[in-house]
C-alpha cells in the first residue's frame, strides 16, 4: 500500500465501524474493525493504484464523511479531524466487498493474484467474524453506501454488476 493511503484506510474503516457497529464487547469490536480495515485497504488500493494517485489524494483530500453520514443517518460525530480523511468511494467499495464475498475475492485477485494472508477475515470470515460484523456485512443495510459506486467497481473488476446479493443462509 502506498504511504499516503493508511490515513484514508483508517478513517474510512472507523467510519464503517461507527455506522455499522458491532453489538458485542471489545473482541467483537476488534474483529469488526479488522474486517473493515481489510475491506477499506483493498478498496483504497484499487481506487488509488499508483504512487501519483495516492500522492494526489493526500494533497487534495479524501472528501470527508458528511454525505455518507447524511445517506445512512449516522451520527456525524462532530468535527473530529479523522472524519476529513474518509473517502466516499473507498467506503462504498469497501461496503461492496463486505456485503458480497464474490466481489471481495475478485477485488483481492485484481490487486495481487491469490488472496494474501492479510485479507483472510475479509475473504473467509469465521463464525466469530460474521457474528461480530453482522451489521457491517449485511447487504441490505450496506446498500445505500455500496450502491453509490458499485457500478464503477464492477466495471473496474470486469464483473457483472451492479447486483444485489442474496442474504446468506
Amino acid at each position: 500500500m502506498h504511504t499516503e493511503l493508511p490515513s484514508i484506510v483508517a478513517a474510512t474503516a472507523q467510519w464503517l465501524t461507527r455506522a455499522y457497529p458491532s453489538g458485542g464487547g471489545a473482541v467483537d469490536r476488534a474483529l469488526a474493525e479488522a474486517q473493515a480495515r481489510q475491506a477499506a485497504g483493498v478498496a483504497a488500493a484499487l481506487r488509488y493504484p499508483t504512487e501519483l494517485d495516492a500522492a494526489l489524494v493526500s494533497v487534495t483530500g479524501a472528501g470527508g464523511a458528511h454525505r455518507l453520514d447524511w445517506l445512512t443517518g449516522a451520527d456525524g460525530g462532530g468535527d473530529e479531524p479523522w472524519r476529513t480523511w474518509v473517502d466516499e468511494v473507498v467506503a462504498s467499495w469497501a461496503a461492496c466487498l463486505l456485503g458480497e464475498p464474490e466481489l471481495a475475492a475478485a477485488a483481492v485477485a485484481a490487486l495481487r493474484g491469490p488472496a494474501p494472508a492479510g485479507s483472510r477475515r475479509l475473504l473467509s470470515p469465521g463464525d466469530a467474524d460474521r457474528r461480530a460484523a453482522a451489521l457491517l456485512r449485511h447487504p441490505d443495510l450496506l446498500a445505500p453506501v455500496a450502491d453509490l459506486h458499485r457500478a464503477e467497481l464492477a466495471r473496474l473488476l470486469a464483473v457483472p454488476g451492479p447486483r444485489r446479493p442474496a442474504l446468506p443462509a
